[in-house]
This record gives C-alpha cells, structure tokens and sequence, in this order.
C-alpha cells in the first residue's frame, strides 16, 4: 500500500530538489541498451584518443599496432609502440577508471544527502588526500614503491573517520546537514595545514605539488592502475547493489525506512565505499573537480533518477568524460600538458551556469 502511494507520488514528479521522476519505465534490457551505447561510445572515443598527443599517430597506424598487438601481420614502429602501449593506453584506461569512479562518488553523495550540490570531496576526501601526498613529497616517500600514493590514501582514510566522529558525536544517527557541516571543517582544516606545508616546500618540490593538486594523469604507472581498478570495479557492484535503497533515500529517510530500507547502515556503508573508492583514484592522480557533478546531473537529465540505470550511465560516461578532457589537456599547448583538472574546472563553470539557468537547484 505504502510502495504504491510512493511510486505514484514519483510518477507525478513531486520530487525533492529539483530532482527529475525516478520511474521511467526502467527495465533491465533498457539498462543493458543504455549501457552498451555508452559503452560504445567509450571505446570509439578511448580509440581516437590514442592518436592524439605531441606526437600524433594517424588511425591507420593506431590499428595497425593493435592488429600487431594481437598477433596480426601488421607492422608497428617501435616508437609507436612505446608511445601507444607505455604511455596513452595506460593512461586512458587510468581516466577512465578514475572518471568512473568520481562519477559515481557524485551519484551516491547527491542521493545519500539529498543535495544536487554534492560531489566526491563534499566529505574532504580530497583534503585528506592531499595532504598525505604532499606530508609524502615533502618526506622523500615518492623513492618508495607506492609511497606517496599509500599517504595519501591514508590522509583519506583519516579524513573519512573525523568526518564521522565530528558529524555523529558518539550517536548511532548522523544528520545529512551534519555530514555536510563536517566535511566542510575538516577540508578547511586541511586546506590550511596544505598552505603550511606549501610554505615549506622548495621550488622542485613545490612544482610537483601544484600539479598533483590539479590533477595530473601522466605519473600513474602500471603497478597502481590495477588495483585502481580492482577497487573501483568493487566499489561499482557494491554500489549497485544498493539502487533500490537509493531509489527511496533520495525521497527522505523516513519514506526509505517505512519501505524497509536500513536507512543509517545503508548510508554509512555507501559512504566509505564511495569515500574509499575515490581516496583510491586521487591518491594516485590528485585533485580533480567537477566531474562528480558534472556527470550524475547530465545522465539525470537525460536518462531520469533511476538509480537502477543512473549508476551504470554515470559510470561509464564519467570514463568517456575523463578519457576526452584528458586528451585536451595533453594537446592543447602541446608538446607541453595541462593538467586535467584545469580542465574539468574550465568546463564545470560553464556547465553550473547552464544548470542555474534551468533552474536545476
């Protein structure tokens, strides 16, 4: 009785906060025809990406070293080789990894606190990521193997955990506002402690920090994509797991606990997988904005707020996002690089305009 009032309340469009009616006729062939498209695209656009570089590498060639790759008769260059296999596969496959993940750090935060606003540093993930990673720069932890990135995960995890203290005082029920209010404390913290230890870096070492904290794509090496991916593919099927329980939060605790959603242990466990999924990514990359926004509201736009098909869409078009903001990065003033999160800040402006103007808030 109550499910049928509430998806009938849905299907009118009374939703909270400008979000669009969840149920659209969502069935699983149209997550599987929804996906694959997307999929598509993906590899098309994760494709024409390998040519593009300071050195750029016609289509014809790019096939040819694939083919070779596969066991083909087609010749493939040494140095094409090198540039395709060692340096813009891993790469791409890495923004991909890391856009998926960000993207769907932004769907879970924005469904868990109601708030369009929300994105994978809401928490301060990414102040306790860069500290690590510059208390790591600055200790001569980059000559270790994973050092730097392992700080910067544990700067994360830190985080994670006074969030948590601070929003819940001891208590078992821990208000959105709180989380909110907390996650800003502690990224104001952070964000002073970052400016004290800048003070203290030299030119080299300050060099390397600013890039990491814009985000920086062309350091990740092979050793750390892996469980980058591991963990991100973890985080994606945890996380689906829970669409329906997100389906309902999005409509109020309350309405999610009268239709027997574990409200408090849904949240959490949600919270520090989608928090521990994206530590993972930044402390490898660095700091890269918007995209947890950017992402989940576009796919919601086009697709509803159905988080059965939003995960997956978000997902995948976060990696398309990524994968595509990359490549301008590494050819906009080539043979030099920008990193991607001057990017993704230069598109997340224009796209906060176009969001203000339909009044999406």
């Amino acid at each position: 009785m109550l499910r049928n009032i509430f998806i009938k309340r849905i299907n009118s469009g009374k939703t909270q906060r400008g979000y669009p009616p969840i149920y659209r006729r969502v069935t699983s062939s149209r997550v599987l025809q929804i996906s694959a498209v997307l999929l598509i695209a993906f590899l098309l656009i994760g494709l024409a990406a390998l040519s593009f570089g300071s050195a750029r590498i016609d289509l014809t060639r790019v096939f040819g070293c694939l083919f070779h790759a596969m066991g083909g008769s087609q010749s493939c260059s040494p140095q094409d080789e090198l540039i395709l296999f060692s340096i813009r596969l891993p790469r791409i496959f890495f923004a991909a990894i890391t856009g998926a993940a960000l993207s769907l750090g932004g769907v879970v935060f924005q469904a868990i606190l109601r708030n369009p606003l929300a994105d994978p540093y809401v928490l301060g993930v990414s102040g306790g990521s860069a500290l690590g990673a510059i208390i790591g720069t600055l200790i001569g932890a980059g000559s270790f193997y994973l050092g730097i990135p392992l700080l910067a995960f544990l700067g994360a995890l830190i985080t994670v955990a006074l969030v948590f203290v601070i929003a819940g005082g001891g208590s078992g029920r821990i208000p959105d506002n709180y989380l909110l209010l907390a996650g800003v404390i502690v990224n104001a913290f952070f964000s002073a402690a970052i400016l004290f230890f800048l003070s203290l870096a030299d030119s080299m070492e300050l060099h390397s920090i600013t890039f990491w904290l814009m985000g920086d794509l062309a350091r990740v090496s092979g050793s750390g994509i892996i469980p980058a991916a591991f963990c991100v593919l973890v985080a994606f099927v945890m996380i689906y797991s829970q669409a329906r329980g997100l389906n309902l939060m999005v409509q109020g605790e309350e309405t999610a606990r009268q239709l027997g959603v574990m409200v408090e242990k849904t949240k959490y466990t949600l919270l520090i997988i989608t928090s521990l999924a994206t530590a993972v990514v930044v402390s490898l990359c660095g700091i890269i904005g918007f995209v947890g926004i950017i992402v989940p509201h576009m796919m919601r736009l086009l697709f509803g707020s159905d988080h059965r098909l939003l995960i997956c869409a978000s997902a995948l078009f976060g990696a398309t996002f990524l994968v595509v903001a990359d490549t301008i990065a590494r050819i906009i003033i080539a043979p030099a690089e920008l990193p991607v999160g001057v990017i993704t800040a230069l598109l997340g402006a224009p796209y906060f305009i176009f969001l203000l103007r339909r009044k999406a808030f």
